[in-house]
């Protein structure tokens, strides 16, 4: 399965395009855009996770971890 960006990882990519970590150029009208891509992306990430959760009460099997790590790669960092 191809691995994922989570709505903040690929926001971090989009801003980085935009400068360094030292100047940012980048207008407020884009970076309201950028906010805007991420909440629909994480929107879509909570509905998937919720199906998935259905799909575990319906049997059983995987946990929230497993299916992040599957999805999105390595290990969560807390």
């Amino acid at each position: 399965m191809e691995k994922k960006q989570t709505a903040v990882e690929w926001l971090k990519d989009q801003i980085e395009c935009f400068g360094n970590k030292h100047e940012l150029q980048m207008s407020w009208a884009t970076l309201d855009e950028l906010f805007d891509q991420a909440k629909r992306m994480e929107k879509e990430q909570n509905e998937y996770f919720f199906n998935c959760g259905r799909q575990y009460q319906l049997t059983g099997e995987g946990t929230f971890k497993q299916v992040h790590n599957e999805t999105y790669g390595g290990q969560d960092e807390d």
